[in-house]
């Protein structure tokens, strides 16, 4: 039976903002490429190769620590011999590269025409000659990942589809002498019953805990500070960005740009009255609320004075129920129903999957979908994000933030090695369950500095949603 929920004046504890920055060790990397080799061998490839560039990065940063800037870059790993992985960049990677933890161990090769227009090419050679150079030749079987995978419900080749740009894929396929023997293999680090970057290692976890934590208290800033009269730049001014790597567009919109949803902040003027949405997302990190700009009931638009209790109550319900439900051993249909049982009517308009995996990438892949029987993992780093899109004057709530599940064993490890961090995340869970009502299983530890706060009136920060005790 659903919960009674209220709105209500809480206080936020202040949480606090790490004063260590976790790093992930060169052995860590080395056991991630170690992992990969003996994951490709399975299906019997011979060569493995990882493309990146600035936008889809996330899997060569997960191997090497080294993520493109302005270019693009392959990382080739040899399956069947144990030969050093070799790494291509353009000419700013060259000096850029060094930022990986095992670029010492690495062969770093020049390749120009990943570079800029108008940059040298005159000091690499052709990519078919580095390539054949690199042991990628004719019966060879290549295993091929860039950022995305795909079914038989796309394709009667999924494997055959690279996601990777043309004179790459074209390439190895001329190298290989059969079009087949090249294939996607994305899903041995993205899929996400068994995909690699699924499941991570403590340090993993305390590096998306110390990103989530600024990036939350970036978006409760806002909350807390926001006023009619100010830009939207203005506004994101309060965030105090402090240049973690972002990992989206950041977003602030108001009036009828917030109706976009993902729109970037303008110039215009915050307007009382207006819908209100704002989004920040770094490596390892999102945080998102959204509202109106009212400080109660009376001043919202005359078609949604109930706001609240039309939308905003039943969709926080529905997500304390998520929480409560989410944990080790879940199947991912389980969150889904729990979601589309709540606020699946097609007035709340949710279309996307109700959480899913987060890294390094804002969305990695996602086991909540209806009639998953995937079930959730010690180590899983999840995002709650179930957003209403119901296209009427009642716009929208919102409530998307950070959290990872964690073992006896990978808990007891997190307090002793991270205990600034462990402390944080002990605070927000007292929060979640004391203040809020929600009551947590062991395995759930909250990243946000604003864990399921919700405040629906942004004039009125300090009243937000909770299970009513």
């Amino acid at each position: 039976m659903p919960k009674l929920i209220e709105l209500t004046e809480l206080e936020l504890p202040e949480f606090g903002l790490p004063s260590v920055e976790p790093h992930i060790p060169a052995e860590t990397y080395w056991q991630r490429i170690k992992c990969l080799r003996e994951r490709a061998a399975l299906h019997d490839y011979d060569i493995f190769v990882v493309y990146a560039d600035r936008e889809h990065f996330a899997n060569l940063s997960y191997l090497t620590g080294y993520d493109p800037r302005f270019e693009e870059a392959l990382l080739i790993l040899d399956v069947k011999r144990d030969h050093k992985p070799i790494l291509m960049v353009g000419n700013e990677g060259i000096g850029y590269v060094k930022i990986s933890p095992i670029f010492d161990q690495l062969e770093v090769v020049l390749y120009q025409s990943f570079s800029l227009l108008g940059q040298d090419r005159s000091k690499s050679k052709r990519l078919e000659d580095v390539l054949r150079e690199m042991g990628i030749q004719t019966g060879k079987r290549v295993g091929v990942a860039g950022w995305k995978h795909f079914g038989p419900q796309e394709a009667d080749t999924p494997a055959l589809w690279l996601e990777i740009p043309s004179y790459i894929a074209d390439t190895l396929r001329h190298l290989t002498g059969d079009s087949a023997l090249v294939c996607n293999a994305n899903g041995i680090l993205m899929d996400s019953r068994d995909g690699l970057r699924t499941v991570n290692e403590l340090d993993q976890l305390a590096w998306f805990e110390f990103a989530a934590s600024h990036v939350s208290q970036g978006v409760r800033n806002v909350l807390f500070s926001v006023k009619p009269g100010m830009t939207e730049y203005e506004a994101v001014e309060r965030m105090k960005l402090n240049g973690i790597p972002l990992s989206c567009h950041l977003m602030l919109s108001c009036g009828e740009r917030a109706f976009l949803g993902m729109g970037s902040p303008s110039a215009r003027r915050i307007q009382h009255g207006d819908p209100f949405t704002t989004a920040y997302g770094a490596w390892g990190a999102l945080t998102s609320r959204a509202g109106f700009m009212v400080a109660d009931a009376s001043e919202l638009p005359a078609h949604a004075s109930d706001y609240v209790e039309r939308l905003v109550a039943p969709y926080f319900g529905a997500i304390a129920a998520w929480y409560e439900h989410v944990g080790i051993g879940i199947p991912g249909g389980e969150l889904y129903r729990i979601i589309h049982d709540r606020i699946g009517d097609a007035f709340f308009g949710v279309g996307l999957n109700p959480g899913h995996l987060l890294h390094l990438d804002e969305w990695v892949n996602s086991p909540i979908y209806e009639g998953s029987t995937e079930t959730l993992k010690s180590g899983m780093a999840l995002q709650v994000d179930v957003i209403p899109a119901t296209g009427t004057a009642y716009y929208t709530t919102n409530i998307e933030d950070g959290m990872a599940l964690a073992d006896d064993t990978l808990r007891q490890e997190f307090a002793e090695q991270y205990p600034e961090a462990w402390s944080r995340i002990q605070a927000r869970r007292r929060f979640m369950m004391e203040v809020l009502g929600i009551q947590l299983k062991p395995e759930v530890l909250p990243f946000s500095n604003i864990p399921a706060y919700l405040p629906p009136f942004l004039l009125a920060p300090t009243k937000a949603m909770r299970v009513a005790q």
